[in-house]
């Protein structure tokens, strides 16, 4: 067999056939640029990028950003006014925020709120305003640029953000101090009224990403079974992992969710789903299943494992202890591929750590293979 380009090998991996080796891959989102960046890549790691397809446009919505003193500390508020009330943000931003990438700070911090849109009963209404007004208007540019630029160095994904229950347990409710679950026990009515609308708003932009050059759509959400229970999973976020399916797979795309979390309690119900890629799966002990059981809960499924950070920071020679440990649980290792962080940064040291195991892993693996690699390497 020839010799895969990265882009090559990711796709057959996640389309199940056989690659040639072991994908591996970093996104740019968090990857250094420089020496040991390069060095990973002239040894086989592909570079993923994820790009929106589209831009939201809100009508008869006005949005005011500023600065805001709150508690002592500088926050951005975005005051969103409409004809039926205002609801408001608070943000806040570590330096770097707007003069790195995928708008993170120089330590690869996202922003993060501090006050929520929704805050109580009342702001419901002006909420459900704003998605009935959003309307969602495709552009690819962001796509075929990107793909220009990274040609069969990886792989160019669709960018969906989180599904309707996440973008109100996440970003507009929250869930500190238990805030969402309130909120459902409380407000019900108020709360599937929302949910029902935004999903009703997304519909369009599921036939967007269908219809963009990216191979992949990535849905963002951030599963995990401590905080999305089976029963929540079961009624809202199975039917919408089926509409986004529906679309796609009808225009030949996969479709991957980032599950990153401790996703035990929801094994056979993530079974269930039409999702081609369980993206971020993190093996333990950062998720709470091994990777052995994964593969055998999810046997239509691709698996893109992401390097559990606490690893890391145990220094390179416990990564690639690690990592030939996964080695050993990934059987021949087909329809698998790891992700070098979905999270965080990686030092230059444990990026080369990685790479010394990964690039030596040829497929099919097996047990003698894995030998070599564990005698080379430690």
């Amino acid at each position: 067999m020839a010799e895969m380009t990265r882009r090559e090998r990711l796709m057959a991996a996640t389309s199940r056939q056989r690659a040639d080796k072991l994908p591996f891959f970093h996104y740019w989102r968090h990857s250094q640029v420089g020496w040991a960046e390069r060095e990973c890549r002239n040894r086989g790691m592909g570079m993923n990028w994820d790009r929106p397809p589209y831009v939201a446009r809100l009508h008869d919505v006005k949005v005011i950003e500023e600065r805001a003193l709150v508690g002592g500390e500088t926050v951005f508020r975005r005051t969103y006014q409409t004809p039926v009330g205002s609801v408001y943000e608070d943000e806040k931003r570590e330096p770097g925020v707007g003069l790195w990438h995928a708008n993170r700070s120089w330590t690869d911090i996202t922003p993060w709120q501090t006050t929520r849109l929704i805050k109580g009963p009342e702001d419901y209404p002006v909420v459900k305003f704003i998605v009935e007004h959003t309307e969602y208007v495709a552009d690819y540019f962001p796509i075929e640029q990107a793909m220009d630029w990274l040609g069969d160095e990886g792989v160019v994904m669709d960018s969906l953000p989180h599904s309707p229950m996440q973008m109100l347990m996440i970003d507009w409710i929250g869930g500190n101090g238990g805030k969402f679950y309130f909120h459902h026990a409380d407000y019900p009515d108020l709360v599937d009224d929302l949910y029902q609308a935004l999903v009703k708003s997304r519909l369009p932009l599921h036939e967007i990403a269908a219809r963009s050059p990216a191979p992949i759509t990535l849905c963002g959400d951030n599963l995990d079974g401590f905080l999305v229970t089976p029963k929540l999973f079961e009624k809202y976020f199975i039917p919408v992992y089926e509409q986004q399916a529906q679309a796609l797979h009808r225009h030949g795309k996969l479709m991957a969710v980032h599950m990153d979390g401790r996703l035990a309690v929801l094994k056979d119900l993530i079974a269930r789903t039409p999702v081609d890629i369980i993206e971020a799966f993190h093996p333990m002990p950062t998720g709470n299943m091994p990777l052995s059981e994964a593969l055998a809960a999810w046997k239509d499924k691709a698996l893109w494992l992401g390097f559990p950070g606490g690893i890391y920071e145990l220094g390179p020679r416990v990564t690639k202890e690690y990592a030939i440990g996964l080695l050993k649980e990934m059987g021949s290792a087909e329809r698998l591929a790891v992700t070098m962080s979905t999270e965080n940064l990686v030092s230059n040291e444990n990026l080369l750590a990685l790479t010394s195991v990964l690039e030596k892993a040829a497929l099919p693996l097996t047990p003698d293979k894995i030998e070599h690699i564990e005698r080379t390497v430690l």
